[in-house]
């Protein structure tokens, strides 16, 4: 089973690698060049002096000779440089004319056919390096001049045509060659394993400042707009660092307006209401009476039409009234919970009872066990008597309330046959003032009941949720903690 390999996810961890594959790069490329030069220059030395030694040799050995030499003159000639070669211990071999290279010494190696061309070509001293059985040598060729006035030896010679070759082998070249190679290979694991220390600093000094404007963002995420850090430097973090400071101020400005703005919103919906409530009661009072009037026929038929319109219209503004007081209450964090233990589904029959849907053929109940919950009954019946009510003004009959416990919670559901809540709906339902359909301006509630109810079920540490069911129909589900049992309050 092969393991695949993956690059390390730490930030530290990915800059001692960069540094380190940087460190081992320049390491590489620097000992590699250093090599190639060392090389070069090694050889070049061992071909300078190899070239000097055997031109001083036949300055000393090619005036005796007879010229056209004969075999046996050639073949006395390499013997003399073969015992002139001391430690370098070159075996030599000589040519006239272009004939075929003879040697004295019968372990004499061929002379490349490249180097005696370019040697008959150029007519200029020539080496060729070869390697033969693993073992490297060099070959050196070099033409033979003569003068032909003794008197005057100082004037350039004339090639004599004669051509001598001597090859030897490189083995001290290659060892010191083999030791650069062991050198550069031994200093290059000290050379990586040091580059880890700075490799750390040169981390540590970059992540410093990225944990602080994590840090600092972390605290900015949880609200604490007032968060600054310091900027040291003048880097591209510490660049960073300023312009996080500069917008962690911007959010703090905002969002003290924000909270300004909010703050007089709610000051002024709950004067509003508050204002409203002693002339809404008046008024309702006053409509009162004329309702009886108009009930009774003591109102002409258009009066009566009209004091009716205005007797609606006013109950429809005091409740708008009461629910914008009651949303007061929770944005202020104001609203009293007084939750005692009781059996849920006595606050479900008490609802069904006082808004007369107990004796109502399209509402039915599922309620088979008891319920115990830590609840204020007066706040979960305005829960379930808006989510009755909704299911009947905007589904269809029957709707169904049930009652049970589940996954630890007193859980209640109302679900009504209607065509559903529209997916795109469905996220804004619990949204103060929203309506499905913008074009229906006015409805008989408020716009606010989904939203009292919500607020209601997280005062009491519950959840209140919509959805669809699965065949046809909205199902809303509130979830409420259940009442302690005896032994647990003991």
């Amino acid at each position: 089973m092969s393991t695949r390999f993956r690059l390390p996810r730490g930030l530290r961890a990915r800059l001692v690698a960069a540094f380190l594959v940087a460190a081992a790069f320049g390491a590489l490329l620097t000992a590699g060049l250093t090599f190639q030069q060392a090389r070069s220059a090694i050889l070049e030395r061992t071909q300078n002096s190899a070239v000097a030694d055997l031109r001083a040799q036949l300055d000393s050995l090619a005036p005796d000779l007879t010229m056209p030499p004969s075999g046996k003159d050639l073949r006395g000639l390499t013997l003399q440089l073969d015992r002139a070669g001391g430690a370098r211990a070159w075996r030599s071999s000589a040519s006239y004319q272009g004939g075929d290279p003879v040697s004295a010494s019968p372990g004499a190696p061929p002379v490349p056919r490249g180097l005696r061309e370019a040697v008959q070509d150029n007519g200029q001293a020539a080496y060729e390096r070869t390697e033969g059985d693993g073992d490297p040598r060099l070959t050196v060729g070099m033409p033979v001049a003569h003068t032909p006035d003794p008197a005057r030896p100082n004037r350039a010679g004339k090639l004599s045509g004669l051509t001598v070759y001597a090859s030897f082998p490189l083995d001290d070249d290659r060892a010191d060659i083999d030791a650069l190679v062991t050198a550069a290979r031994t200093g290059a694991i000290p050379s990586l394993v040091l580059a880890v220390i700075p490799a750390l600093f040169a981390a540590r000094s970059v992540l410093r400042p990225v944990r602080r404007l994590r840090s600092g963002a972390e605290r900015v995420a949880a609200g604490k707009f007032d968060t600054r850090l310091d900027a040291e430097g003048h880097d591209e973090l510490a660049d960073l660092t300023r312009s996080f400071n500069t917008m962690a101020a911007t959010l703090q400005k905002d969002d003290a307006e924000l909270r300004r703005m909010e703050a007089g919103a709610r000051r002024f919906a709950a004067d509003v209401a508050h204002e409203l409530r002693t002339p809404l009661a008046a008024m309702i009072a006053v409509t009162e009476v004329l309702d009886e009037d108009a009930a009774c026929g003591a109102l002409p038929a258009d009066t009566a039409d009209a004091v009716r319109l205005i007797s609606g219209e006013t109950r429809k503004i005091a409740r708008l009234v009461e629910d914008l007081m009651e949303v007061s209450r929770f944005d202020a964090g104001a609203a009293p919970l007084d939750a005692e233990n009781l059996d849920l589904r006595a606050i479900v029959s008490k609802t069904l009872r006082l808004r007369g849907w107990a004796d109502d053929e399209r509402v039915g109940t599922d309620l088979p066990a008891p319920v115990p919950v830590h609840a204020d009954p007066r706040r979960v019946d305005v829960v379930l008597a808006n989510l009755i009510g909704n299911a009947l003004r905007h589904g269809s009959p029957p709707v169904t309330v049930s009652a049970r416990v589940e996954d630890d919670q007193a859980v209640v559901t109302v679900t009504d046959h209607g065509p559903g809540i529209p997916a795109d709906v469905l996220p804004h339902v619990f949204e103060r003032f929203y309506k499905a359909d913008a074009a229906r301006a006015r409805s008989e509630g408020s716009g606010l009941g989904l939203a009292i109810a919500q607020e209601n079920a997280l005062l009491h540490g519950g959840v209140l949720t919509a959805g669809n069911a699965p065949g046809r129909g909205a199902v809303f589900t509130l979830a409420l903690p259940l009442a302690a049992s005896p032994q647990e309050q003991r």
